[in-house]
């Protein structure tokens, strides 16, 4: 899947005060679309460009507004769980708007860089004050290129930090697009195996790998980060290829930020309707993930844990 030059995008959540997405506080911008489909992936309403209705039935208040406002009849009142129609419904948002309970859900509203603009520069004063700024992230943010430098653009007029964060599957030209408004790029390493990379999600890493040079060679400002998944990419034989890619590049990117597995996106794919691949999957014991970071730390990697 390749960039899409456009003025505007999809904008699923627009995140204040978070600490977890580059350096101090900074505010998340979540953008829909995404050339992986990661089996963990823990924001599925993000992985299309287009936007979503989702139903929580959790809230469902049983009202039948839905069913009443619905243009193309694609509310179906014999069930509980799939409430939505996938192939009639052509997310409108009539339902949405007619639920009062918040039990139908719109992922996605479409915005462009000034807009996105004018609502993270409220959050300044908590940038200026931790050195933090704003963090770009999806799905995957580069499918977007000509919006971020925008928006970056007038984040950088302003003295606001920026950052990237990327699975590094776009080109090398949309990378360099974006490079020199950039102050901080957050890159995944999720398989160093080719093989299990395809499977796992869905595209080889070869390309991915190649922007992770390149930024090395470019001088840019990178962590990178893995997800650490069980049973996945939490082998030594994984740990050894992670470890042996960093130790090819610079000193200074010879470090690696855990974020270990959670199930928090499951709610999510059941309001989409989605196949969950990782039910079956617990979070792993503090002991494991130990056992992880330390292996990183005996190759020559400094490793830390995302809490």
């Amino acid at each position: 899947m390749e960039t899409v030059d456009k003025n505007t995008a999809m904008v699923t959540n627009i995140q204040g005060y978070s600490i977890h997405d580059g350096p101090g506080i900074r505010t998340v911008v979540f953008f829909k679309g995404c050339p992986l489909r990661c089996r963990w992936c823990a924001n599925p309403e993000n992985l299309i460009a287009q936007q979503q209705i989702g139903f929580l039935s959790k809230l469902c208040a049983a009202c039948g507004k839905c069913f009443d406002v619905c243009p193309h009849g694609a509310i179906r009142k014999d069930s509980d769980i799939h409430r939505i129609d996938r192939e009639k419904c052509v997310s409108c948002g009539a339902c949405v708007d007619a639920c009062f309970y918040g039990a139908l859900v719109r992922y996605g509203e479409e915005m462009d860089a000034d807009e996105i603009f004018e609502k993270v520069r409220r959050d300044k004063i908590f940038y200026d004050a931790s050195k933090g700024g704003v963090t770009v992230s999806g799905g995957e943010p580069l499918m977007q290129p000509d919006l971020i430098g925008r928006l970056f653009t007038l984040c950088r007029e302003e003295g606001i930090d920026t950052c990237v964060e990327t699975c590094g599957c776009v080109s090398t030209e949309t990378i360099d697009e974006v490079c020199g408004v950039t102050d901080h790029f957050c890159f995944d390493l999720k398989l160093m195996d080719p093989d299990a990379h395809r499977e796992q999600t869905g595209v080889s890493n070869e390309r991915i790998l190649e922007n992770a040079r390149h930024l090395a060679d470019a001088g840019a400002d990178v962590l990178f980060r893995l997800p650490l998944v069980p049973g996945v990419n939490d082998s030594e034989e994984n740990t050894e290829g992670t470890a042996g890619f960093l130790r090819g590049l610079p000193a200074e990117y010879r470090r690696l930020e855990l974020m270990p597995f959670h199930r928090a996106g499951q709610t999510k794919y059941n309001a989409l309707d989605m196949t969950y691949d990782c039910g079956g999957l617990e979070a792993m014991s503090a002991e494991d993930i130990e056992r992880v970071r330390s292996s990183y730390e005996a190759r020559d990697v400094v490793c830390t844990v995302s809490r």
